[in-house]
C-alpha cells in the first residue's frame, strides 16, 4: 500500500482490486467471521518518530531493528537501522523498500515498491540481500513487479505479494529469477511463513472482505483455507502480517489503524490496539535490547509503536 503522495494511486488500486475481485479474479471467502475473543489489555509506547513512511521492519538479531523508510515520491527511500538504544544510521539507500525479511545472518528486503514504478508499468522490483556480517549488499532476484511482502520457503524459494499493478498476486522466486503465480488470491500484501505449521500466511489489502489466507506447502495446488476478518477491505486495509511466537497471526489494518489478531486453530479474531493511524506492519521483538514478548508496529507516519500485553 501506498500513502500520502500516492493517494490517487491507492484509489485506483483499491477499485481495479475489487474488480478484480467481484470478477472471479480471487477466491473470496463467503463464511462469516468467527466470534470475536479477547486479547486482553495491551499497552502502548512510542520507541521512535520522525522517520519518512515506514513500510516494513525486521530485528537483525544484533540488537537493531531494520526499517524500510520510504519517501513520499517513491524515490530516495532507504533501509534504516535503529538500536535499542535510539541510535540511528542508514544501511542502504534504495527506492521503493517493502518488506524486511531476517534469516540468519541475512537480511532480505525488496525494492521498486514506488509511484514512479506504478505509473511507468516497469518490471525494476527486486530482492536484495545485506550481509549483516560485512554488510555487503546482493541482488537475489530482478526484474520484478511491484514487490511488496517477502517470505522464504524452506526450499530456500522466495514468495513476494503485490497489491497494486495488473499482477496483484502472491508469486514465486526460484533460484534467482520470477518462476510464475504461487497462488491465485488478488491484491496481496503481508505474508509469513509458519515453520512449525508448514503454513504460509497471505493477507488482502482491496478486497471488499479482509481475508488472511492460509496455504499448506506440502500441498501445492490444493485450495487454501480462508479467514475473514470483520469490516469492509478497502476500510481496513490490511497490510503485513506476522506469525507470533503464540502462533497467533498478527496483522497491520492501515486504513483502519488497528493491529489484530488471528487464531488460526479456530477462526477467531480479536484486535490487540487500535486507534493507531496507517500502521503498516508489526513483527516480535528479537535480539539483545528488543522485548520479545512485545509487538513492535510501523506506520506510515514515521513511528514505530510498542504493543506490550499486561499480564
Amino acid at each position: 500500500m501506498r500513502i500520502r503522495g500516492n493517494v490517487a494511486v491507492s484509489a485506483l488500486t483499491a477499485l481495479t482490486g475489487m474488480a478484480l475481485t467481484l470478477t472471479g479474479g480471487a477466491p473470496i471467502a463467503t463464511a462469516d467471521p468467527a466470534p470475536a475473543a479477547s486479547c486482553g489489555n495491551w499497552s502502548r509506547s512510542v520507541v521512535a518518530s520522525g522517520y519518512n513512511m515506514l513500510e516494513g521492519l525486521g530485528f537483525d538479531g544484533r540488537g537493531g531493528l531494520l526499517l524500510s523508510d520510504q519517501s513520499a515520491s517513491g524515490v530516495g527511500g532507504a533501509i534504516r537501522r535503529l538500536d535499542a538504544g535510539g541510535a540511528r544510521s542508514t544501511v542502504t539507500m534504495v527506492d521503493g523498500p517493502g518488506a524486511v525479511l531476517v534469516s540468519g545472518d541475512t537480511a532480505y528486503y525488496v525494492s521498486g515498491l514506488s509511484l514512479p514504478s506504478v505509473l511507468s508499468g516497469k518490471t525494476d522490483g527486486a530482492i536484495k540481500a545485506i550481509d549483516l556480517d560485512t554488510g555487503a549488499i546482493s541482488t537475489v532476484a530482478a526484474n520484478l513487479r511491484l514487490p511488496n511482502g517477502l517470505a522464504q520457503l524452506p526450499s530456500g524459494d522466495f514468495v513476494f505479494t503485490s497489491d497494486m499493478g495488473p499482477e496483484q498476486r502472491v508469486s514465486l522466486v526460484r533460484n534467482g529469477s520470477y518462476a510464475g503465480p504461487f497462488a491465485a488470491l488478488t491484491s496481496t500484501n503481508g505474508v509469513s511463513y509458519d515453520a512449525e505449521r508448514r503454513r504460509l500466511f497471505v493477507s488482502t489489502t482491496f478486497d471488499p472482505v479482509t481475508t488472511i489466507a492460509m496455504y499448506d506447502i506440502d500441498r501445492p495446488g490444493a485450495d487454501p483455507t480462508l479467514f475473514t476478518l470483520p469490516g469492509f477491505g478497502p476500510l481496513n486495509g490490511g497490510d503485513d502480517l506476522t506469525v507470533g511466537p503464540d502462533g497467533n497471526v498478527y496483522l497491520a489494518l492501515s486504513i483502519g489503524g488497528k493491529v489484530v489478531r488471528l487464531d488460526p486453530s479456530t477462526g477467531a479474531s480479536c484486535t490487540v490496539a487500535d486507534g493507531l493511524p496507517l500502521t503498516t506492519a508489526v513483527e516480535f521483538g528479537s535480539g539483545p535490547g528488543w522485548d520479545p514478548n512485545a509487538l513492535y508496529a510501523t506506520s506510515y507516519l514515521g513511528t514505530v509503536t510498542k504493543l506490550t500485553r499486561q499480564t
